[in-house]
């Protein structure tokens, strides 16, 4: 299936960090928020929803996609960080075949995210189904 690029709503970034690495993710939080239009998340101090480490996320509008994740790419300073689409079709899939790496990929409890999709009625979750035979 072909999704059209307007699919997209926005993008999230997810900065992963350790404890003797959260002055860094502090300091990268401070230079995003103010270089570029984005909605800065909670500091998550430890494993949450379907993130298996502690992390903070960056949200942003498709338009932006360009500048915010070259520069993170440039200037991550080794933290982690996880960048997906938001399409509305699945949280799984949004963050799994819909997403990129900068650094090294970390686990993602894809089972959270699908019971999300479930209980939701997300089209994937919908397709999945029926796949299934259900």
């Amino acid at each position: 299936m072909t999704i059209p690029v307007d699919q997209v709503n926005e993008y999230h970034a997810h900065v992963y960090f350790e404890p003797h690495t959260r002055p860094v993710a502090e300091q990268l939080r401070e230079q995003l928020g103010e270089r570029f239009e984005v909605r800065l998340g909670r500091w998550k101090e430890g494993p949450v929803g379907p993130h298996t480490r502690a992390m903070y996320q960056v949200a942003f509008e498709p338009e932006h996609f360009d500048r915010v994740v070259r520069w993170l790419m440039l200037n991550r300073q080794g933290l982690d960080v996880l960048v997906h689409a938001e399409t509305g079709l699945g949280h799984a899939g949004d963050h799994t075949t819909r997403a990129l790496w900068l650094g090294n990929p970390l686990p993602i409890k894809v089972e959270y995210l699908q019971q999300i999709d479930r209980d939701y009625g997300l089209p994937e979750a919908i397709d999945q189904a029926v796949n299934n035979g259900c």
